[in-house]
């Protein structure tokens, strides 16, 4: 169930955006960890582009909010962290090749 549970985190991820760069949160690489517990508890372990990034506060929340509609997530826990820091190297190979980084 929560491997299930993790793919449609992952899904509804990619409807998140970055404003600075337009590519979703999940392909840019700014989600580092995904778990789900068998109970339906999220933990999503995730960074920003930079500490002064412009939905530094309002972001979190709205991961939160957009994984607790998930039909069996009971809860969500959003965890922000700098290390590592972020950095265009962690964009997917698509994504680098889509904003012309290679």
């Amino acid at each position: 169930m929560s491997e299930a549970l993790r793919e449609k985190i992952i899904e509804i991820l990619r409807t998140v955006f970055d404003p600075e760069i337009p590519v979703n949160i999940y392909d840019i690489g700014l989600v580092y960890d995904i778990r789900v517990s068998d109970d339906g508890d999220a933990y999503i372990l995730m960074t920003l582009t930079s500490p002064m990034c412009p939905v530094a506060e309002s972001l979190p929340p709205d991961v939160e909010i957009r994984v607790g509609q998930i039909e069996g997530i009971r809860s969500v826990e959003v965890e922000i962290t700098w290390d590592p820091p972020w950095d265009p190297e962690m964009m997917s190979e698509e994504v680098r090749l889509e904003l012309g980084f290679f």
